[in-house]
């Protein structure tokens, strides 16, 4: 069985092309760790580290982190879509970062700033959406699951299968186990086997998965649908939503009534409520 598990493991990281990636600093070079660019309220952050599969280093998670919190208050800025190059969205930390002769203070650097890039992505006033054509394996399953969507290609997969090199994936668990059933997310954990686009989407891993050719028209789609609300109206609605996570059923209805309450006195929930009555379309203010 075992060395099943390590033959599957060592197909899965040629399939992926990671070898290089888990063995093998990122060459910096004079091209940028993330592009960063915005159109009609719409922020894309693309990983472009295509050579080593988009590690997730310290310099980029610093790259991602600008990009979810620059000017992340200008009410023009919608939706935050995190895409990449090459045909590896993420194969999860630079490894070099966590070598033993690194220390345990380096190493514990670079798991608590990618805590901060996903509680930034959680705090963020817009909807993060995760555009994944490709594979998102360790940190980079983590990095998707915590977004506030994510669309995917039929050729994509997930997986965690730090475990088969003595590493077991303890906080992508936290991740994908928010997200997904225990029994497919500890599947994932404790094999190491990837899981295809579709079984992620059963599985409720990704939002939903396109052909191959329609990722970026799904994403418009989503986007268009995102920036015809009231930007408000959508940031109380994301607060309130991780919010109530934490809480017990009775509690949780509590707060919704007061959520609700607030929103309703919210200049674009006025006008929402007025333009259903008067069956016309919304004029937001966004305030």
């Amino acid at each position: 069985m075992l060395s099943s598990i390590s033959r599957n493991f060592s197909s899965v990281l040629k399939r992926g092309n990671l070898i290089n990636t888990l063995s093998s600093n990122s060459p910096v070079g004079n091209e940028e760790l993330a592009i960063i660019s915005e159109n009609d309220g719409v922020r894309e952050i693309q990983l472009n580290r295509p050579k080593t599969r988009n590690p997730l280093s310290m310099g980029m998670m610093e790259s991602i982190l600008q990009g979810i919190t620059e000017n992340v208050n200008d009410k023009s800025l919608r939706c935050i879509v995190i895409s990449s190059t090459g045909p590896v969205f993420s194969a999860g930390h630079n490894l070099n970062e966590l070598k033993a002769e690194k220390g345990s203070d380096c190493q514990r650097k670079v798991f608590d700033k990618c805590a901060e890039l996903i509680h930034q992505m959680q705090r963020a006033p817009v909807p993060i959406i995760a555009k994944v054509d490709g594979l998102a394996a360790a940190a980079g399953c983590q990095f998707v699951a915590s977004c506030d969507m994510i669309i995917c290609t039929e050729r994509s997969s997930f997986s965690t299968p730090a475990a088969s090199f003595g590493i077991f994936c303890h906080t992508p668990a936290v991740a994908i186990s928010r997200v997904m059933p225990r029994m497919k997310s500890s599947y994932m954990l404790f094999t190491g086997f990837p899981i295809s686009a579709k079984d992620a989407y059963i599985s409720g891993l990704v939002s939903a998965v396109t052909p191959n050719d329609k990722l970026d028209e799904e994403v418009n789609k989503i986007c268009d649908s995102i920036k015809s609300k009231s930007r408000p109206v959508i940031q109380l609605g994301k607060e309130f939503y991780y919010k109530q996570m934490g809480l017990n059923l009775s509690d949780a209805y509590v707060k919704a009534s007061e959520v609700m309450v607030e929103n309703l006195g919210l200049n674009d929930g006025k006008e929402g409520l007025q333009s259903f009555l008067e069956k016309r379309k919304p004029k937001w203010s966004h305030s």
